[in-house]
Parts: C-alpha cells; structure tokens; sequence
C-alpha cells in the first residue's frame, strides 16, 4: 500500500458491490439496502466518484415527491477482466466488462495436461483476449473442476491429473496481473449471485450439467463453500436404482443418469455405434424410441434432484447451468413432472432459471471471480 493509500472500509466495500450488483441503484434504496443514513452514504460514496469508480446515472424522478434524483453505477466499460473454464479437452475464454458481460471469446484445444504447456496455452488465450477487449485488463480468473485452495493453487483436477498445482501463481509470472483461480462450480454460482437472473435473492441452488454434474448454493448471501469443495459431491446424489453405473460404481446416481458422457454412452450402447450429444438430443426430439428413453430417465433424475435440493436445502429458486443443459428444451416437462411428485404439494413453487449459454457461462463464472478478487484489492487516496 502506498503512503497516499488506504483500505477500503467494509461499508464501502459493501457499497461497491451493491452499486456494480444493482447499478443504476438510488442513494434511497442504498441506504434501505445497507443501513445507511443519507450522510453516511454520501461520505462512504464521495471517494468512489471523484475516483471515476463509480458514477452518477441519467437523472430520474424520486418517489411520489417528483424530486430529481441521480441513481449511482459503475462505468462498465472502465476496465476488462479475463475468465477462462479449464476443461481436460480444451479452455473457452472470455474477455469481460465489469458485469461479467462478454465482449469477446476465444478457445484453446489442450492435447497436453503437462502444467508448463497449459500454462502457455492459458497466456496464449489471455493474449489474444486482452487484445480483443479494447481496454486495460485488470485481472484474469480460471476456473477448474477440482480443488482449489485460497484462490492459487490447484490442489486437485481429476480431468488434468494435477495435484498441488500453483496456477495463479504461474500465471502472473506470465501475465503481469492478477490471477485468481477458482472451482468451476462456485465461480459459475458466484457468477449468477453477482450478475445473474437471480442477482438480489438471499438464497438459491445451482445445478450444471456437463462433463459431470455440480451443485452450487448460496444462503443467506454467501457462496457456500468447504474444504470439499470441487470433490463433485453433488453429482453422486442416488436418483434411480435401476440407472446405469457411474465410473466410481454408483449405480443410478445424478452423474450416472446426467452427464453428457453416461448420457452419449448409454444411448451408443442402445445402438450399437458412437453418437455425440447433439445427435442423442437430435434423435429425442424426433422421437427415437430409444433417444427417448434415455432422455426420459435423464428428466425424471433431473426433475428428482432439483426436488432433493429443494426440499433439503430449503430454497425455491434453482439456476439450471453448463453445456449440458440443451437437455432441458427436450425433457423439461418430464423433469418438472418429476419435481412435482417428490414436491409436498403445499410446498412452496421452485422457480427455475435456465442459463443455457453453456461454455460462456463458465467463462463468465471465471470472471466473476477475477472480479469478486479485484472488488477485494481496491484502495482509495488516504
């Protein structure tokens, strides 16, 4: 920290991110939101806008007194940030702005897990999307699916085969900014906390479908997390006793009966040839009678899970997510039937959100946190 600068008080902290959550917001509904009085927020505020920080929004009416009213938001386009989602197969690239909205993206193939050649490939990808992003980057994020501890290393990724990995580490080496990296579930869920359509709701699960199946879920606020977190937990839930194993011999559990490669395998075995998940959902749609009993299977476990969450969670609001989620436009009816009937009916409805902008969403998850990290650094002149 220089002599000229300081921290960044939790209450401005606080402001920060409900401006860059809720901009345009007004002073009034800040001050609701954080306990503020109007002195208080205008003190807290001053810094961020002679900073250029945030700014003050169009002018708009107050409230039934007819009063001109300047509502607080962040200039989005200040600055870019980078998120990357390592897959085993390849890594998908987003640049961003400072709501996580992709400007550009890019991908990279991986044909080598060894850590110096990923690494390359990372700072390849960044290159190319820092030059498409049209300002200063300030930070990049990379999600995995694994293991992450305290935002730098990797200290698992199953589909890298890496153990005690420090990625932002040598990645900043490269790069020159800030790297932090994260669980690919709990970017993605930090993501649609932030920036999402269930941005300002308390609580609220996340359920992808991919590669495997996760499970995110925020309560009071919180992205929760544990030591354990990026072990994949959520895709082992027991869904159906007559369902297929799953690699770890679970028979029937959510990733048996709902990731892409089980979903592909089993409807390939059904046929007698390789298919790709496109074709499988392709064939659904036309009404395959085969495609159709897979994907049935798929929705009713789906529809099963979401319930299960919902009821042992406690939350009515579930973000559907991942590249594997084209499943729902075939099954979705079957899965909301499914949901139904392990719904006590006085229950509370589960509202569904379906993001089905697949690798871009991991991307944007990746950011999210770049950004989430960036929020926690600022410092303001003393």
């Amino acid at each position: 920290m220089t002599p000229r600068e300081s921290e960044v008080s939790d209450s401005a902290r606080d402001l920060a991110r409900e401006v860059l959550i809720h901009g345009p917001i007004s002073r009034a509904e800040l001050g609701r939101r954080l306990g503020l009085s109007p002195a208080s927020l205008t003190r807290l505020s001053k810094p961020f806008l002679d900073r250029g920080l945030l700014v003050e929004a169009s002018e708009t009416l107050q409230g039934s007194t007819g009063r001109p009213a300047r509502p607080l938001d962040v200039p989005v386009d200040a600055g870019r940030f980078v998120g990357i989602k390592v897959t085993g197969e390849s890594a998908f690239g987003a640049v961003t702005d400072l709501r996580a909205g992709a400007v550009a993206t890019a991908e990279r193939v991986l044909d080598d897990h060894a850590v110096e050649r990923v690494v390359a490939n990372l700072a390849d990808l960044v290159a190319e999307l820092r030059a498409a992003g049209g300002a200063d980057l300030a930070g990049v994020g990379v999600s995995v699916g694994g293991n992450v501890a305290d935002g730098r290393v990797v200290t698992r990724a199953p589909f890298l085969g890496w153990r005690d990995v420090p990625l932002a580490e040598l990645l900043e080496s490269r790069l020159g900014v800030p790297v932090t990296v994260e669980n690919d579930v709990t970017a993605l869920t930090t993501a649609e906390q932030w920036f999402g359509d269930v941005r300002g709701r308390d609580s609220f699960a996340v359920v992808t479908i991919g590669a495997g199946v996760g499970y995110g879920l925020v309560m009071h606020d919180r992205v929760v997390t544990t030591p354990d977190s990026g072990l994949g937990l959520g895709g082992h839930l027991p869904l159906d006793p007559n369902g297929p194993l799953c690699p770890e011999g679970h028979r029937g559990c959510s990733s048996a009966m709902l990731s892409i490669p089980s979903i592909t395998a089993q409807l390939g075995i059904a046929l007698g040839r390789e298919v790709d998940y496109d074709e499988v959902l392709a064939l659904a749609a036309a009404g395959h009678p085969l495609a159709v009993s897979v994907t049935n299977a798929a929705g009713r476990a789906l529809g099963r899970m979401i319930a299960l969450i919902a009821n042992l969670a406690m939350v009515d609001a579930i973000v559907l997510a991942g590249e594997g989620m084209a499943l729902w436009d075939v099954v979705g009816d079957v899965a909301l039937a499914a949901l139904a009937a392990d719904r006590d009916p006085e229950a509370s409805a589960v509202e569904l959100f379906v993001d089905d902008a697949g690798f871009a969403s991991w991307a944007r998850g990746a950011a999210a946190v770049a950004i989430q990290a960036a929020l926690g650094r600022l410092r303001l002149p003393a």
